[in-house]
């Protein structure tokens, strides 16, 4: 008699329905999270306040502190965000695509999202905002996931001979990262002479094929 895996009941299946109140909170974290993504990408970290967070969400400081003790814990949570957004997009990328374009989409991808300002960037010089991101779990748990998943990429593309074999793997990978956050896209935008995509193919291009 060969032996099936017994079939989950309707209650085992589901999973806990949260209550009205639970369901309040979340949406509210996360109008609160794209709020601070928003002023973190326009002012950066040291001129956001906690009075422009909330104001922008339209509560109370008292209530925007009951969900996060602190600036430092907002900036946190709204890397937390990017970088589960930037898994769930590596994750989902072509295979059958060569590693180095899957690698050109990770940046286009980011640079999109910073074009529209979605994306945050932490001054690094900030010695308790390093300690609160040091001491999430769950921040480094998704960084050291998304270095792991792009470093695989990386070792794939310098097999393919794509990327020269004396760049050690981190090095490409931060290049990539401080590419995602140029402020070479300030400039560029600025000056009015270049579109959206083309400013974008132009950082895509120096960061790959450099200035040859």
């Amino acid at each position: 008699m060969s032996k099936e895996s017994k079939p989950e009941s309707k209650a085992e299946s589901k999973e806990p329905k949260l209550s009205f109140k639970q369901q309040q909170l979340i949406v509210r974290e996360g109008a609160i999270i794209d709020a601070t993504n928003s002023l973190l990408a326009k002012k950066g970290f040291d001129l956001m306040t906690m009075d422009e967070v909330a104001a922008e969400v339209g509560i109370a400081k008292a209530s925007l502190y009951k969900h996060f003790p602190s600036k430092e814990a907002l900036a946190a949570a709204a890397m937390i965000r990017l970088l589960e957004n930037t898994l769930a997009f590596v994750r989902g990328l072509d295979t059958q695509q060569a590693a180095i374009e899957q690698l050109k989409a990770v940046l286009a991808w980011a640079l999109g999202i910073r074009m529209k300002g979605g994306l945050p960037t932490l001054p690094s010089e900030n010695t308790s905002l390093r300690e609160a991101l040091l001491n999430n779990k769950v921040y480094i748990n998704r960084l050291w996931d998304l270095n792991e998943l792009m470093a695989e990429l990386i070792e794939k593309a310098r097999g393919d001979g794509a990327i020269q074999k004396e760049l050690p793997t981190d090095v490409v990978l931060f290049t990539i990262y401080a590419r995602s956050c140029d402020p070479t896209m300030d400039y560029l935008r600025i000056s009015g002479q270049h579109t959206d995509a083309q400013v974008i193919d132009f950082l895509i291009g120096t960061c790959f094929r450099g200035l040859q």
